[in-house]
């Protein structure tokens, strides 16, 4: 059990062959939220880039749902392009850090999601532009 203000990663990315798949994250019952504490959630998110690319992971369209609650408790799904992503297991780990420090939130849930796959139709029309896919 996490103490407030620590972060909770419980998915990780994808496991080796031939072993067990992590269980998925139970999505958190929503609440009314908090949405001056969710604006500060996705700014946050839009400081971590992608390593090989220099577009935030909002932008690249790999940060699927986040859910902010009144208590501090902030759950994120998220993908990468490929499970075969060579940052797959240290990326979200960053995304949980850097979420965590933001003042008010509590507990950070990360799950890693496939489905649906990423594509390039997820990338804001910015970061197109920036990788001159426009």
């Amino acid at each position: 059990m996490s103490m407030p203000g620590e972060a909770t990663h419980l998915a990780d990315a994808p496991t080796p062959q031939g072993a067990a798949a992590p269980r998925p994250l139970q999505r958190p019952q929503p609440d009314d939220g908090d949405p001056a504490l969710e604006q500060e959630v996705m700014a946050a998110l839009r400081t971590v880039r992608d390593p090989e690319l220099p577009v935030n992971l909002v932008d690249l369209g790999l940060i699927y749902h986040v859910m902010v609650r009144r208590d501090g408790l902030v759950y994120i799904e998220m993908t990468l392009t490929t499970p075969a992503c060579p940052v797959a297991t240290a990326l979200p780990g960053q995304v949980q850090h850097l979420v965590s420090l933001v003042p008010g939130v509590s507990v950070v849930l990360v799950e890693m999601v496939w489905d649906p796959p990423w594509t390039r139709e997820r990338m804001s029309e910015d970061a197109r532009l920036e990788l001159g896919l426009l």
